[in-house]
């Protein structure tokens, strides 16, 4: 299947799921988003019991999609300007402290605690997962969306430097937790042993500043 046709099918699916929360749940529309989604994703498996058939090309759709471009050179690129458009630098500017904090040693500590509670949980539940991939999902999870952050703000009437700070956050936390991910997922594939500091300080360097001078260059 084909990207324009996976994001044919995207938005469609994200039109009716906005139209069923704005006319029947009226929650927040990031919070009920996601709640229709799961459910969708239930009533998916539940019917797929009863006709194999469907469960069966929801796996062959899931499987023709290739997530990293979809996710990372697609719909991550208009997720960020979506939230940057409506940012102004000086504001900015005047929380860089806290929003650097948040962005690389926040992302960092999340990482692990989120990776841990996820170990400790699938351990309760008698299915354990090996430590390190519960790492890789707590890096993935952890840099936060700034389309549902600025929407979440402004249903809550946040203060304005509270705002600029989480938005500041959530727009500067992707290539940190892009660089974790990917040295987690190197450990994962290779052992620790093999990763170096260097490779990390290289693969850092390239995503956040790489991708800062790529933007401004095209700006």
């Amino acid at each position: 299947m084909g990207i324009f046709t996976i994001i044919t099918v995207l938005t469609i699916l994200s039109a009716v799921f906005a139209y069923v929360n704005t006319k029947f749940l009226k929650l927040p529309f990031t919070i009920g988003l996601m709640i229709i989604a799961m459910v969708f994703t239930l009533v998916i498996i539940v019917l797929g019991h009863f006709e194999n058939r469907i469960l069966v090309q929801s796996k062959e759709l899931i499987a023709s999609i290739d997530f990293e471009t979809v996710l990372l050179d697609v719909m991550l690129s208009f997720l960020l300007f979506a939230g940057a458009l409506h940012t102004k630098l000086e504001d900015l500017a005047k929380q860089r402290g806290p929003i650097i904090l948040f962005a690389t040693f926040g992302i960092l500590v999340s990482s692990f605690i989120v990776g841990s509670i996820f170990y400790y949980v699938a351990l309760a539940f008698n299915h354990p997962i090996d430590y390190i991939y519960c790492l890789l999902f707590g890096a993935l999870i952890s840099p936060t969306d700034p389309i549902a952050v600025l929407g979440i703000l402004k249903d809550a009437n946040a203060p304005k430097k509270l705002e600029t700070k989480i938005v500041g956050e959530s727009l500067f936390n992707d290539g940190v937790g892009v660089v974790i991910f990917l040295v987690l997922f190197s450990i994962a594939q290779r052992g620790i042993e093999s990763v170096e500091a260097e490779e990390v300080g290289l693969l850092f360097f390239e995503e956040v500043f790489g991708g800062m001078a790529l933007g401004l260059l095209m700006g």
